[in-house]
């Protein structure tokens, strides 16, 4: 009789250095990539306009809302006069400021997907940064810097509950997790909703002491609004932060709802048709792209919330948490669902979804699967797919124009 031994089949393991480094890694060159071409070429010109002239305002004792027309929070105009009265106001050192606000939010995707596995973790920041850098350049906009600061409240926050009753660790993750959701909200008053959301998350899983000390360091974040009411006045606080930008939009502020199939809604897509980069794969017609892309943030937020749910039910708040802050800034594409405003919420909402996959395949599975690269890749495989062929024109496409732009091509 013949005995047939079946061989189990081999699995490559890294070394422990390599899956610890090589992702956070990758995650640098990708955001270091397209960095000369982005900072040779020039950015858009209102947004990038506003945040040069109107912290040098500040810097001559203006007030926003009171003596000029300024839509968000004062937080990230406060932090450019700061770093123009130090550095000087110039266009490399408001650029300087907007390029680590793209660090802070794919660095924070990692940090957040980390229990998922270094290569989901990796992966989601790759995601995150190729969708957040380029639309806006290297602009500090406020919108990008409150996101930043907000991934990293809830992943605070989320070490919070994690840390134990009452260790020094805890005290020091609810003060960092309440300073971060203030500033975020001096950035931009909108992410209230998202800030809010994934806070009453993180809430849920402290004690009582826990969520004082959280909701004493939040408001002593956001107190500086105090300051700016008292200065600026809040009859001219409300109306330049709350019914101009709520109520009072004008025309070009708001945009069809779903984007229109064969027409570009916006005039900035537009002028991509006179100049348009190559791209390999088949993709749908440019115009169609920002309905698909709406379409795949929706789906996203409606998977990633879900599985939120799931894994809060058996104890693992994490998910749900994440998920909480993509769907508080759903609203950001809903009301402009322009390019830039789509990549300011998918560079969240596709990132996680490769996390909210494993957990779907855990759901179905019954069991825990090893964090592996092939499993990594396979939960990556989603949002990669979407990019790279359903919605690559100012995605992947525009991000490997401003690479090739660092290496000297298209400099015209």
């Amino acid at each position: 009789m013949v005995t047939t031994v079946r061989r189990r089949p081999r699995v490559i393991v890294l070394p422990v250095m390599t899956t610890r480094f090589l992702p956070p890694a990758v995650i640098a060159v990708v955001c270091l990539l397209p960095l000369w071409g982005l900072w040779l070429a020039a950015g858009p010109p209102m947004e990038e306009g506003f945040m040069l002239v109107f912290p040098e305002l500040v810097l001559d004792g203006e007030i926003p809302n009171k003596d000029f027309l300024h839509l968000y929070g004062p937080g990230s105009l406060w932090v450019l006069a700061a770093v123009f009265a130090v550095f000087g106001a110039s266009l490399g050192a408001q650029r300087v400021v907007g390029y680590f606000q793209h660090l802070g939010v794919a660095f924070g995707i990692y940090a957040l997907l980390r229990p998922w596995g270094p290569w989901v973790a990796g992966g989601g920041g790759m995601i995150a940064a190729v969708i957040v850098i380029t639309p806006s350049g290297l602009s500090a906009l406020a919108w990008i810097g409150g996101v930043a600061l907000g991934l990293w409240f809830v992943n605070a926050g989320l070490g919070a509950t994690e840390a134990g009753e009452d260790t020094p660790r805890r005290r020091r993750l609810l003060m960092a997790a309440g300073l971060l959701a203030g500033a975020a909200l001096l950035y931009r008053l909108d992410l209230v909703l998202a800030i809010g959301l994934s806070a009453l998350v993180i809430l849920a899983g402290l004690d009582v002491s826990g969520r004082k000390r959280l909701v004493a360091w939040t408001a002593l974040g956001v107190s500086p609004y105090l300051v700016h009411l008292a200065t600026a006045g809040v009859g001219n606080v409300v109306q330049g932060m709350l019914i101009e930008p709520v109520f009072e939009l004008r025309g070009g502020r708001r945009l069809p709802l779903p984007p229109s199939w064969d027409a570009y809604d916006g005039f900035l897509q537009r002028s991509i048709v006179f100049d348009e980069p190559p791209w390999p794969l088949w993709s749908p017609p440019g115009t169609a792209q920002d309905t698909i892309w709406l379409a795949g943030i929706v789906l996203g937020t409606i998977l990633v919330v879900s599985m939120g749910i799931v894994c809060m039910r058996r104890g693992d708040r994490r998910l749900l948490a994440i998920a909480a802050f993509s769907a508080g800034i759903l609203p950001q594409a809903l009301q402009r669902p322009d390019s830039t405003h789509l990549a300011w919420v998918s560079c969240v909402t596709f990132a996680v979804v490769p996390a909210a996959l494993v957990e779907l395949r855990r759901h179905w599975t019954g069991h825990t699967p090893p964090a592996t690269l092939a499993r990594a890749l396979g939960a990556l495989a989603v949002p990669l797919a979407v990019t790279l062929i359903l919605v690559p024109d100012f995605t992947w496409r525009a991000y490997a124009d401003s690479v090739r732009q660092t290496f000297g091509e298209r400099r015209t």
